[in-house]
């Protein structure tokens, strides 16, 4: 059987250098998308002001100024049902969309988490489990050969497949302010995928790994209402090297924030956000944000800028 090279060659030649063979979508605010990143995770408006139920959404737009470079859209859900003990639950989901080149997914997912705790607005070890469906496409028009004289057909092509994902996470306020710590360990997608796609002219295949990720962080509550909060994004997917993603975002008392981190995949980013709504009592809110990202690799061509735009909606119920 024929197989071809899925991705342009400056584009597989990018995505060793700066994503280091990362196959799963990233994001520069990866605080807002941490219930996608783990299916254990709490959200960021939970841990920051005590809101159990939150939508989000988000856009992210990777190299810009690259033909064929990496799009992702996400839109999501969460309730976290904070009254009782013993073993309380998370639910919620989210939709995913991912182009980049000739290849782009599109998945759906639903979640559900045990929270096992004697007061789960203080503290939690929660076990998480996402599960739902994804449509892996190709455009075979847009694929480069591997051997010169080899065919390709010009249909598209697309295929479903099943997808689960597993996380453990923890939380505990700590100290005389209420501070709070957070970690967890996830694999967002636990089933390899050997897809081949077939038509009249050619053969061609598609294989996706496991990604396996680490987060940890904490919020620095101050008493004039502002907090300060370092987090860490662990990447790792077999083949690749260890991927390690900082960043350090700083809360005012005016309801904006800003925040900046690197990676080491030599890459900086910055973000400022703000947020509409109670300011009091945090009931309701609406947030805004954005996230710029930058390459510094001297290796291979310029990967150019990313740009990243989160909404999100929060309440306390």
């Amino acid at each position: 059987m024929t197989r071809f090279t899925i991705l342009p060659c400056l584009l597989l030649i990018l995505a060793t250098t700066f994503s280091h063979a990362q196959q799963l979508s990233l994001f520069t605010q990866y605080r807002e998308n941490a219930t996608i990143i783990n299916p254990a995770a709490v959200e960021s408006d939970f841990l920051a002001f005590g809101q159990n139920i939150s939508f989000g959404g988000s856009y992210r737009a990777q190299w810009v100024g690259l033909d064929n470079a990496p799009t992702t859209q996400t839109l999501r859900g969460s309730y976290m049902h904070t009254a009782g003990s013993g073993v309380t639950f998370m639910a919620g989901g989210y939709l995913m969309n991912d182009q980049t080149g000739p290849t782009g997914f599109t998945g759906f997912y639903g979640r559900i988490a045990g929270i096992v705790s004697s007061d789960p607005e203080e503290s939690g070890f929660v076990v998480g489990l996402s599960a739902g469906a994804v449509n892996f496409r190709v455009d075979a028009s847009g694929i480069r050969l591997r051997e010169q004289g080899d065919l390709v057909g010009t249909m598209d092509q697309s295929q479903f497949f099943p997808d689960v994902g597993v996380g453990l996470y923890y939380y505990r306020m700590t100290g005389s302010n209420d501070n709070m710590f957070y970690m967890g360990l996830s694999v967002p997608q636990v089933f390899g995928l050997d897809l081949a796609f077939q038509d009249q002219d050619g053969d061609y295949e598609v294989q996706r790994l496991q990604h396996y990720y680490g987060m940890l962080g904490y919020y620095f509550f101050f008493d004039n209402g502002s907090f300060l909060e370092p987090s860490l994004w662990v990447k790792y997917v077999d083949g690749a090297p260890v991927n390690t993603d900082f960043n350090l975002r700083y809360y005012l008392p005016v309801n904006f924030w800003i925040g900046a981190g690197a990676s080491s995949a030599a890459t900086a980013h910055l973000e400022a956000g703000f947020l509409l709504g109670d300011t009091v009592g945090f009931d309701n809110t609406f947030s805004v944000s954005y996230g710029y990202g930058y390459s510094f690799s001297s290796f291979g061509p310029s990967a150019g800028a990313t740009h990243e735009i989160s909404l999100g909606y929060s309440m306390f119920r």
